[in-house]
């Protein structure tokens, strides 16, 4: 079961690890997109940033619980700012995919990152010392 959490994490990582390198060999295009939804374009690199630190905080299973929760605070916000007209039947599938995907994120919140993650590691050193 330990690896079918790893595979989780994994799984829910990965969109978020392309998502941001995307942004940054599409940067202007990025900043554009953001704009037209009111968003300052300087609001791109922390969103890059934050789309590749914390999937791979939560792939190795680091600091697991809060890079689950800023995951999570993170997919919402995005699904209110760029996902909400409701008559386009993409938006509406994508907003609801969000909500699905902070959904898993809130699991991982609460559930910690399991046997196979540093945090493991690090607590069970800690125990044995």
């Amino acid at each position: 079961m330990q690896v079918i959490e790893v595979l989780g994490r994994i799984f829910l990582s990965t969109l978020f690890l392309i998502e941001g390198i995307n942004k940054i060999f599409n940067y202007e295009g990025t900043i554009q997109y953001m704009e037209s939804f009111s968003v300052p374009g300087y609001l791109a690199i922390p969103a890059i940033i934050l789309e590749i630190l914390f999937p791979l905080l939560l792939i190795i299973g680091y600091q697991t619980k809060i890079a689950a929760l800023v995951m999570m605070i993170f997919t919402i916000v995005v699904a209110i700012i760029f996902h909400t007209n409701f008559d386009d039947q993409m938006q509406f599938i994508t907003f609801f995919k969000d909500i699905a995907i902070a959904g898993g994120f809130i699991i991982i919140f609460v559930n910690g990152a399991g046997k196979f993650s540093v945090d493991y590691k690090l607590k069970s050193n800690k125990t044995n010392a």
